[in-house]
C-alpha cells in the first residue's frame, strides 16, 4: 500500500497523486518512476500515464527512468522559470514592439512570458483594445484607464496560468484584431514549435484571427526543440530577435522571405 508524501496511508485518487508526483519533482528535481509506482502502490504504466498528463500541462518533462522538473532544450519550464530567463532581453523586444502600436488599435496578446513584458506597457497606447488568453495578462490590464479587456476562456492550465485547449480557440477565431504579438517555444528549420497542443490550437486561431502577425522571440528559441509543429515563420509579418542570434542564421531567415527585426541587446 503507497504512503503519500502528505504523511497519509493508503491509495489517493488520480488527481490528489498527481499533484504529488508534481510537487515531489519540483522539490527533488529528478524523481525515478519506479519510486514513484512504489510510493503510490500503482502500476509503472499508471505512473507513466500520470507524466504524460503532467508533461501535457507543462509541469515536468519526462525523462529516460522518470521526471525532471528542470528547463532543457525541448522543455520550457514554469511560468516562474520562463519569466525569470533572458528577462532584461525579453523587455528590450517589447519595446521594439511597443513601437508597432498605435492609440486606438486592438491588439492580441498570447500567453508568452515575453508579450508579458509588452502587457506592461500598453497603457502607454491607450485607449486600446487588449484580447488575450493569459491571466496575467488579464490580471495587469484590467481596468486600467483607456483599456478594454477581451478575455478568451477555456479551460485553465495552471502552468501556464492561461486558458488554452479547443475552447479558447473557438472563443478566439470569434473576434478580429489589429495586431498579434506571439512567442513561441522553440524554432527550427523556419518552423516554430510548442511542446503543448492544446497551446498549439490557441496560437493557430490567434494567428487567423490577426491582421498582423508579429512573433517576438529571443535567440535562444532558435536552439530549442519543440513536440508540435505551429507555423512556419513565414506567416509572421515581422519578427523581431535580439542580437545574440548569429549572423549565419540571421541570413538564413531572411533568405526565407522573413521580416527580421534585431534589437540590439549587447
Amino acid at each position: 500500500m503507497g504512503i503519500g508524501t502528505n504523511g497519509t496511508s493508503g491509495p489517493v485518487g488520480q488527481r490528489e497523486r498527481q499533484q504529488l508526483i508534481r510537487d515531489r519533482v519540483v522539490r527533488e528535481g529528478f524523481v525515478r518512476a519506479d519510486s514513484l509506482a512504489e510510493q503510490f502502490g500503482v502500476s509503472l504504466m499508471t505512473v507513466h500515464r500520470d507524466l504524460d498528463a503532467l508533461q501535457s500541462q507543462g509541469w515536468l518533462r519526462k525523462v529516460r527512468g522518470g521526471a525532471t522538473a528542470l528547463p532543457s532544450a525541448v522543455f520550457h519550464g514554469d511560468v516562474s522559470q520562463r519569466m525569470a530567463a533572458m528577462a532584461d532581453v525579453k523587455q528590450k523586444l517589447a519595446a521594439a514592439a511597443l513601437e508597432l502600436i498605435t492609440p486606438g488599435q486592438t491588439v492580441m496578446i498570447d500567453e508568452s512570458t515575453t508579450c508579458l513584458s509588452l502587457a506592461h506597457r500598453l497603457a502607454e497606447r491607450a485607449p486600446l483594445t487588449v484580447i488575450t488568453n493569459s491571466v496575467p495578462v488579464i490580471k495587469l490590464v484590467a481596468g486600467q484607464p483607456g483599456i478594454s479587456l477581451y478575455a478568451l476562456g477555456g479551460t485553465f492550465y495552471p502552468a501556464y496560468e492561461a486558458f488554452l485547449g479547443l475552447h479558447t480557440a473557438e472563443a478566439a477565431g470569434s473576434v478580429r484584431a489589429d495586431t498579434l504579438f506571439m512567442s513561441t517555444t522553440a524554432i527550427s528549420h523556419g518552423r516554430c514549435y510548442h511542446q503543448s497542443q492544446e497551446t498549439v490550437h490557441v496560437k493557430r486561431a490567434l494567428i487567423e484571427s490577426a491582421v498582423r502577425r508579429v512573433l517576438l522571440v529571443d535567440h535562444t528559441k532558435f536552439a530549442r526543440q519543440g513536440l508540435h509543429t505551429l507555423t512556419p515563420l513565414t506567416t509572421f509579418d515581422s519578427v523581431i530577435v535580439d542580437d545574440g542570434l548569429p549572423t549565419e542564421e540571421q541570413r538564413r531567415i531572411r533568405d526565407l522571405g522573413v521580416t527580421l527585426k534585431i534589437v540590439r541587446c549587447r
